[in-house]
């Protein structure tokens, strides 16, 4: 099975390589890792999907924990989500093709983000299966080159800190009388 954990770390140099190293050591299968800046300055936040099959998903929880440069680590796999993947694909398309393909891509609520006279460049956002289903489509017409981010994740609904906020909001507005 595939679990999803979203990793807060200290933005600084090595804090990736320390990660890889310690999936690499405790033979841990990661099936995606993307790292990116957050809200707060200094602090990254890492998706990291891990085949769990062979070891368990706490087990590689309280391995992530004791990374110095890890502050917190959730296992998101059972909470809902939003999630998405991107891909960027270069696809053969002659002109003459271009009309037909732009409607295949659209499908998809994905988008040709660049054009060459023997190849485009389409965008396509969503979840993993989406993304999949137009890669297998577009393979028949020839995939010249592909990158994907692997998979974001958000947990929904709101946090304490936003929770907080509102309650702050609430309390500084003027109370209107009930209808």
């Amino acid at each position: 099975m595939k679990h999803t954990l979203v990793a807060k770390v200290a933005d600084e140099p090595g804090v990736l390589n320390r990660v890889a190293s310690l999936f690499r050591r405790r033979a841990f299968n990661i099936d995606s890792l993307t790292v990116g800046h957050t809200e707060v300055d200094h602090v990254s936040r890492m998706t990291i999907v891990v085949d769990t099959a062979r070891v368990p998903a706490p087990i590689v929880e309280a391995n992530l924990r004791k990374l110095v440069p890890v502050m917190d680590v959730t296992d998101v796999t059972h909470t809902p989500t939003v999630d998405r993947d991107l891909a960027l694909i270069r696809v053969k398309c002659t002109p003459a093709e271009r009309a037909e393909l732009a409607s295949l891509v659209e499908i998809f609520r994905g988008r040709i983000v660049d054009v060459s006279r023997e190849s485009v460049i389409v965008e396509v956002t969503g979840h993993e299966q989406k993304v999949n289903g137009l890669v297998d489509l577009l393979k028949v017409r020839g995939i010249v080159e592909m990158v994907r981010t692997g998979k974001v994740a958000m947990v929904r609904g709101s946090t304490k800190a936003e929770d907080h906020e509102d309650a702050l909001e609430l309390d500084d507005a003027p109370s209107s009388p009930a209808h």
